[in-house]
């Protein structure tokens, strides 16, 4: 990817409008405002040097936009929150609630056109842009169909497919990979003071983000995932016959699953995880997948008793999981469901 934007401002071809995607946390968003910067330096074209006048102003002026960002999404009436927009010749447009609303994307349009104020060209990269508002979308295609010659924009998302198709059509595609394992257990060994496996197991959870990588926190992870493992071992171990089973080890499990509201989405991605290892021991004998190192013996042990029915079951009650926390309904309930049907089919023998 660098090497692609490096070759473009080289030759002074970049396109108004360029669409960054790929994984989370490999350098989306921080490449995106260094071409920024490349794009007014005064001793570019390739690249920037830091030190300029233009380089000076487009570090304010993204420090500004981040201090604003960070000051309206304060503010609890949602109305207010884009009240008295500003754009500078370098903005940095990110979701103030669970969108980019559609007056932050009028704003873009309404100056878009204009020649920039203080600067060579004006720049906007929008920073998670799936989640433009669906009314938005309409005016953001409209600046993308018809481009500014003094403006360039960059939309930054994990997810191309997440935007409407129209939308991509129009912007050249960067495309970012997940970076390698072991370039990632070597930035763990150089800054975070990690044991061996702890290192293997962070790379393996970060899945090519160096963002989640350097964020790994053992003791939080395991805090995390120990309900999974106590509602796995409630519904998916072996049970000598006439054994009843831990009802109350699979309540309590369910209850510390919904605990923690504001964080379910990462809650439920743990559990995705576990799904996925079960999946690796069950069909592949070296387990070349599995995240979770460090449990691979019980993952064993618990993909032989779910077999693959078992695990696809789970997998559909975590979507369900999923659509009910996104009405704001408590998943609880339906954790409990899931685990008793589970318990009751396997002790039932196949069905």
């Amino acid at each position: 990817a660098m090497a692609a934007v490096r070759e473009m401002l080289a030759s002074g071809r970049v396109p108004g409008a360029m669409l960054f995607a790929g994984p989370d946390g490999v350098g989306k968003k921080t490449l995106a405002l260094m071409l920024a910067k490349a794009l007014v330096c005064e001793h570019g074209p390739a690249d920037f040097c830091d030190q300029c006048r233009c380089c000076r102003k487009a570090e304010q002026m993204f420090a500004a936009a981040r201090e604003d960002l960070a000051r309206r999404r304060e503010i609890r009436e949602s109305a207010r929150r884009v009240e008295g927009l500003v754009y500078f010749d370098l903005q940095l447009i990110e979701p103030l609630t669970k969108f980019i609303l559609t007056e932050q994307i009028r704003q873009l349009r309404a100056i878009a056109y204009t020649r920039p104020f203080e600067l060579p060209r004006r720049v906007f990269i929008l920073d998670d842009a799936q989640t433009i508002h669906w009314q938005a979308a309409d005016l953001m295609l409209k600046v993308l169909e018809e481009p500014p010659e003094t403006t360039s924009i960059v939309l930054v998302c994990p997810n191309p497919y997440e935007l409407r198709s129209t939308i991509r059509s129009r912007c050249l595609r960067v495309p970012f990979s997940p970076v390698d394992e072991p370039l990632i257990q070597e930035l763990l060994a150089r800054e975070k003071n990690l044991t061996p496996s702890q290192q293997a197991l962070a790379a393996r959870v970060a899945a090519g983000s160096v963002a989640r990588a350097r964020a790994f926190d053992p003791a939080d992870y395991e805090r995390r995932r120990k309900p999974w493992l106590d509602f796995l071992e409630a519904t998916a171990r072996r049970l000598p016959p006439g054994t009843a089973p831990d009802w109350r080890l699979l309540l309590e499990s369910a209850r510390a699953l919904n605990e923690n509201r504001d964080d379910f989405g990462e809650t439920l991605k743990i559990g995705y995880s576990l799904l996925a290892d079960l999946l690796y021991v069950l069909l592949d004998p070296a387990a070349r997948g599995v995240v979770n190192l460090d449990l691979q013996p019980r993952l064993v042990g618990w993909a032989a008793k779910l077999k693959l029915a078992g695990i696809e079951r789970l997998k559909s009650g975590l979507d369900q999981a999923y659509r009910l926390q996104i009405r704001n309904v408590n998943p609880q309930l339906g954790f409990e469901a899931l685990g008793i049907e589970i318990i009751s089919g396997s002790e039932s023998g196949p069905r």
